[in-house]
């Protein structure tokens, strides 16, 4: 998979529209404000249940990436297992990277 996603979570994360914790994704997704989540393919598989499932329900596309470090890397910080995009912009040009 190439990393340009990386960069585009980056700038997400810069101009204030990623936000990352489990409990504030979940917060997000339901808020409607999450317009597209990854998670971390080594994330807990209850955490994974937890998120897709509410992504589910609340018709948000979720996306696995590699590992929680590349995740944290992508934002500039330690691992992270999951991340909520806020805008429909960056979520969509994340799609089109992540198919």
């Amino acid at each position: 998979m190439n990393n340009q996603w990386q960069s585009i979570v980056g700038l997400a994360t810069r101009a204030r529209k990623a936000i990352t914790g489990e409990e504030l994704v979940l917060k997000e997704i339901r808020a409607g404000n999450a317009k597209l989540v990854l998670v971390a393919s080594d994330a807990s598989a209850n955490t994974m249940k937890k998120l897709s499932d509410k992504c589910t329900y609340y018709k948000v596309p979720i996306r696995t990436v590699d590992d929680r470090y590349e995740l944290g890397r992508a934002i500039g910080k330690d691992a992270r297992v999951s991340l909520a995009i806020l805008d429909e912009g960056f979520a969509k040009k994340l799609l089109t990277m992540l198919d």
